[in-house]
């Protein structure tokens, strides 16, 4: 069986793209699994940029296939900000929470309808050391007033769907998954993986 390596050691992130690769067939590993140490610097200033950079890294070190995404919160009113920097907004060693306080303080008086945001997600998939895929995603919303539902991770429990005028954080996984930035890149992610596979 054919194998694809996830490179996150982010727990949470990688339930979460192993649940969207169910049922391929493929084994699905972690950089634990195959005993991945060291730290690649997320430079770039771009989220494709980084994407790119973790899956090159890793399949030229293990000569196989890698799947790697970058993914964070862009919003307008404050300049695409936090953009790449989504994961350390509140600074190093933060926690997901502390970025999401700092989020609504920073909004703290902005009305709703000025607190546009979207979700980005860009996936690269290398293989034998080169780049064979890269895509990005969006989901588009609006900034909550203060922190809703626990479901999810990062800004998810503020992350608000108007149509459902809920957070991601009170929608859970269901329906989370047909419609979050992840789930769309994902979703071609798998498409392409089948075919390259089949080949």
């Amino acid at each position: 069986m054919r194998e694809i390596i996830i490179a996150t050691k982010n727990k949470k992130k990688l339930r979460e793209l192993k649940r969207y690769l169910r049922g391929m067939k493929m084994s699905v590993l972690s950089l634990d699994d195959i005993g991945w140490t060291r730290t690649i610097r997320e430079d770039g200033d771009t989220f494709k940029k980084n994407a790119v950079k973790k899956a090159l890294a890793i399949s030229k070190f293990t000569g196989g296939t890698v799947l790697a995404d970058d993914s964070g919160l862009e919003v307008e009113v404050l300049g695409d900000e936090p953009g790449v920097k989504s994961a350390r907004f509140a600074g190093p060693g933060k926690r997901d929470i502390d970025n999401t306080r700092k989020l609504l303080r920073l909004l703290e008086g902005v009305p709703c309808k000025q607190r546009r945001a979207r979700f980005v997600c860009a996936v690269a998939i290398a293989d034998k050391g080169k780049v064979i895929k890269s895509i990005e995603e969006y989901c588009s919303g609006l900034i909550a007033t203060s922190i809703r539902g626990n479901c999810g991770f990062g800004y998810d429990p503020v992350f608000l769907i108007p149509e459902y005028d809920k957070t991601f954080g009170e929608l859970g996984a269901k329906v989370k998954d047909r419609m979050s930035h992840r789930a769309k890149a994902l979703c071609k992610a798998r498409e392409f993986l089948r075919r390259y596979m089949e080949k």
